[in-house]
């Protein structure tokens, strides 16, 4: 599954609205280039001016006025940009930082279940690669691009206004530039989508590589993932070379267009001064022109071809924005905090389910533990009662409301899942607490942490719950990053805990220890643990062996083994291995 790509008129739209919210930034941005245009047009005319003044016969007064009017207008011109490059830095700081800031609230609230079936690559790909390409745009590209429509704007307009029939002649080579730039803006959009999504997979394939390193390395297939991502560079390769060719068709077609507008105005303006219809100072303003409105177009066709580059990256940016909720709150008050599946089914594939018809009761308070073999449907069952996933048959409610009518905050407050995955956001052991409970102070964080059996080596820590932790921060273990998810559970206090195997990375007997201390903290909540070691089971109100997507066996510990069926064999066993 891939994430939905914005089209062209919902960027033009979202971009137009970002403008406007910015709008009177973005005219103190036009109007100080536009001064600064109008004094860059002062020495071209002063030349103009100087040169039919010699011609004409003139005093050394005259021409010491006209350098000191073109010094002073360099002076002015200087001054202008400079103002009007900080202004323009700083909106696009400005704008950049709503993007961001919209960009990164939109992807925490994606629904879960759609990020995992697109995968990581095409969200990283998003995140880093066309967020760094719309930045350079954002920062550079929109005040470069005023700059340059007003510069060319007023010169040919001061062009027009000195000669209309020598400026005629600027614009011979026009009809090249506009066939060639018209032929690339056909071709470029589909071009760079084809090289970001060739770049998203490069990124999936590469990450998928590294985080299953030891996988790849146990069962020896380091030759194909290899293969794999040859075959994604080979691709990235070609989309390069696709749009590399447009650039060498529009670079040159847009050079000769600069390079014959001056000689065309020299020599039909040089023709003109002959026959008397102008004079030479005019013609060589006008040539002066036509050599400096080169730069702000090609700058303004630089910039094209960039922020086609941008407005793809854009496209799949506002693309996020696109994805479909996977599920509609509707209102509805949980009348208690029982848990209840029926007919449950999940298939993430269409037509492959992974639960069969699952019903189960959770009473509020009871501690359940799920066992069974590996892909026997565990996690996947701890993600449905979470609420992570919506079934796609039966329900599963709380109180009588299914879990996914519920809105995400209200959710969370009665479940909430901790899996054995676990991550540590860079800021201080306090910043990563407060995730989950922003108004949890001190004294509750340390209260969370002595909970989970953190609180001494956070204590011992240089500054204490103010250290800093995540990349480029105190290095933690695995066992104590997982220990701080523990903790924000505790703070975020829901009624029922799915746990995933929350304790896998901990030693045997640091697990048993934690799990003893999270005793306290865990009563009178509902409890679902997904374990692997049987001693959680062991303590468990009631067991449920999950096989082949199904529950095969329900019932207290002592029941089952009584039983002699499959749990009572799993148990035996691992009291052996133990």
């Amino acid at each position: 599954m891939r994430l939905p790509i914005a089209d062209a008129a919902t960027v033009r739209a979202y971009a137009a609205r970002l403008l406007r919210t910015h709008r009177r930034p973005l005219a103190l941005i036009a109007v100080l280039h536009t001064l600064a245009a109008v004094a860059g047009l002062a020495g071209p005319w002063l030349l103009g001016r100087l040169v039919d003044a010699v011609a004409d016969g003139t005093t050394t007064g005259y021409v010491n006025t006209l350098v000191a009017l073109g010094a002073a207008a360099v002076l002015a011109q200087t001054v202008l940009i400079r103002y009007a490059q900080r202004s323009s830095m700083l909106f696009g700081e400005m704008v950049f930082a709503d993007l961001r800031e919209e960009f990164i609230e939109t992807v925490t609230s994606l629904p879960l279940s759609t990020v995992e079936r697109a995968g990581t690559g095409d969200l990283v790909a998003r995140t880093t690669n066309d967020v760094n390409k719309l930045q350079h745009a954002v920062r550079f590209g929109v005040p470069r691009v005023i700059v340059a429509v007003v510069t060319i704007s007023l010169t040919v307009v001061a062009s027009l206004v000195l000669s209309p029939l020598v400026a005629v002649s600027m614009f011979v080579g026009v009809p090249v530039m506009l066939v060639v730039v018209r032929w690339y803006l056909r071709r470029a959009t589909p071009a760079y989508q084809r090289e970001s999504a060739a770049y998203a997979t490069l990124n999936g394939s590469i990450t998928e590589s590294v985080e299953g390193a030891r996988t790849v390395d146990a069962l020896r297939m380091g030759r194909r993932r290899e293969a794999r991502v040859e075959e994604d560079l080979a691709e990235a390769f070609d989309a390069e070379r696709v749009t590399l060719n447009l650039r060498t068709a529009l670079f040159p077609g847009v050079d000769f267009a600069f390079a014959v507008a001056p000689v065309a105005v020299l020599v039909w303006g040089g023709w003109l001064a002959s026959q008397g219809q102008v004079t030479i100072g005019v013609v060589a303003t006008i040539v002066m022109y036509a050599y400096q409105v080169a730069g702000p177009v090609w700058e303004l066709i630089f910039w094209v071809d960039e922020i086609q580059v941008a407005a793809t990256s854009l496209a799949r940016i506002v693309g996020v924005q696109l994805v479909d909720p996977d599920r509609d709150a509707r209102p509805g008050e949980p009348a208690d905090e029982d848990i209840t599946t029926s007919g449950l089914r999940y298939a993430y594939r269409e037509g492959h389910d992974v639960l069969h018809g699952i019903d189960l009761e959770l009473r509020a308070g009871e501690r359940l533990a799920v066992v069974g073999p590996s892909g026997a449907g565990k996690s996947t069952l701890g993600r449905m009662l979470a609420g992570i996933h919506p079934p796609t048959g039966g329900t599963v409610t709380v109180g009588g409301v299914p879990l996914v009518d519920l809105p995400l905050d209200e959710l969370r407050r009665h479940v909430a899942l901790v899996t054995q995955e676990h991550h540590v956001f860079v800021g201080t052991v306090a910043d990563n607490l407060r995730l989950a409970d922003p108004a949890a102070d001190a004294e509750a964080q340390r209260r969370a942490l002595e909970a989970v059996d953190a609180w001494g080596w956070v204590a011992a820590l240089p500054d204490g719950l103010e250290t800093e932790v995540g990349s480029g921060g105190a290095p933690l273990t695995p066992a104590q990053a997982q220990q701080i998810a523990l903790a924000r559970l505790v703070l975020l206090d829901p009624h029922t805990l799915v746990l995933d195997e929350a304790t896998s990375l901990l030693d045997p007997r640091a697990a048993r220890h934690l799990e003893r201390s999270l005793n306290g903290v865990l009563a009178g909540r509902t409890v679902v643990a997904i374990a692997h070691r049987l001693h959680t089971a062991h303590d468990a109100d009631r067991v449920a062996v999950v096989d082949g997507g199904r529950i095969t066996e329900i019932g207290p510990h002592d029941e089952l083994v009584a039983a002699g069926g499959d749990y009572a064999a799993l148990w035996h066993s691992w009291q052996h291995d133990a």
